[in-house]
C-alpha cells in the first residue's frame, strides 16, 4: 500500500499506473504534476489523480514513491526541483527509455539522496498520448526493468518492484548499459525505421496515390509513427552512442539488401527472408 503517490507527468504511462495501482486498490492519495492544465484537468474528472499540484516539488512533498514520466529530455531539470523536499524514506523512480542518461542526471541533482533512487522502465506504450489514453491494463503482463545502481538502497528496489508487480507487470533488473545497448535494437531503432519510412513516402510526388493504394502492411510499419516527436526526440539525444551503433548496422544491412536487389541475386533474398520468416514465427510463439 502507497499512502500517497506523486506522478509528475500524468500522460499515457503516469496515468496508466495511477489507474492501475488505483484499481487494484494499491495506492491512497495520488497526487500529479504536469505542464498542461487541461491534461491535469482531465485526469482529475477522470478519477486518475485526487489533486494537481502546481509545481513538481508540490507534488513530491509528503509522498511516499515518487515517479517521473516525462520525457528525457526534461528529466534533469525536475530532478533538480524534487531533490530539496526528498526526506529519508521517500523512494524516487522514473519510466524512461534511456537509462544511461537519467542515471548520470539523478546522480549530480540528488546527491546523497541518490540511492533512493531507483531507475526503471516498462516495456509498454502505445502511438497515443496523454491521460485519456491511459488504461489500467496497460502493465498487464508487460516487462519493466529496473536498471540499479550500486548504491541504490536494496529497500527502495524492493518498493518500487513491489509497485510495479500490483501494477500487473513482470519485473527485470539489469545494468544500465545494457538495458540502453538491447532497447536501441528491440524499441529505438524500430521507432527510427517507422517514423523515416513515413517521412519518406509522404515526400514522394504521387504520395496521396502510395496512400490510397496502401495496404495493412503499410498501416502496421508506421503504427508507431505516431507516437511524440518530443519524446522519441529526446530519447535518441540521450541513448546516441547504443543507437548509433546499430542503425549503423542496419544501414549495411539494407545495402546488402539492395545489392541483392540490383543483382537478382534470388538466393540470397530467400535465405535472408526464411531466416527472417523463422525468427518472426519463434517471437510469435514466446508472446
Amino acid at each position: 500500500m502507497i499512502n500517497r503517490l506523486a506522478i509528475i507527468g500524468v500522460g499515457l504511462i503516469g496515468g496508466s499506473l495511477a489507474r492501475a495501482l488505483r484499481a487494484g486498490g494499491h495506492v491512497r492519495e495520488i497526487v500529479g504534476h504536469g505542464r498542461g492544465l487541461g491534461n491535469l484537468q482531465a485526469a482529475v474528472e477522470l478519477g486518475v489523480i485526487d489533486r494537481a499540484a502546481t509545481s513538481p516539488a508540490d507534488a513530491a512533498r509528503g509522498a511516499e514513491m515518487v515517479v517521473l514520466a516525462v520525457p528525457l529530455g526534461g528529466a534533469a531539470e525536475i530532478l533538480a526541483a524534487l531533490a530539496p523536499v526528498l526526506e529519508a524514506g521517500m523512494v524516487v523512480t522514473d519510466v524512461g527509455s534511456v537509462k544511461g542518461a537519467v542515471v548520470a542526471a539523478a546522480r549530480a541533482a540528488l546527491g546523497a539522496r541518490f540511492p533512493s533512487f531507483v531507475p526503471g522502465h516498462p516495456i509498454a506504450g502505445s502511438e497515443q498520448s496523454g491521460v485519456g489514453a491511459s488504461t489500467p491494463d496497460l502493465f498487464s503482463r508487460k516487462r519493466v526493468i529496473l536498471t540499479p545502481e550500486p548504491e541504490t538502497e536494496a529497500a527502495a528496489v524492493a518498493r518500487v518492484r513491489a509497485m510495479w508487480v500490483a501494477a500487473g507487470a513482470e519485473v527485470l533488473t539489469m545494468p544500465a548499459a545494457e538495458h540502453d545497448r538491447i532497447l536501441a535494437a528491440s524499441s529505438h531503432l524500430p521507432q527510427l525505421i517507422a517514423y523515416a519510412l513515413m517521412d519518406m513516402l509522404v515526400r514522394m510526388d504521387d504520395h496521396r496515390a502510395v496512400f490510397d493504394c496502401s495496404g495493412d502492411g503499410l498501416r502496421d510499419m508506421t503504427r508507431i509513427a505516431a507516437s511524440d516527436p518530443v519524446m522519441w526526440r529526446d530519447i535518441c539525444l540521450a541513448n546516441r552512442d547504443a543507437l548509433l551503433a546499430v542503425l549503423r548496422q542496419y544501414h549495411s544491412d539494407l545495402g546488402e539488401l539492395a545489392d541483392a536487389v540490383e543483382k537478382g541475386d534470388g538466393e540470397w533474398l530467400l535465405d535472408t527472408f526464411t531466416r527472417a520468416k523463422r525468427a518472426r514465427d519463434s517471437f510469435n510463439k514466446k508472446f
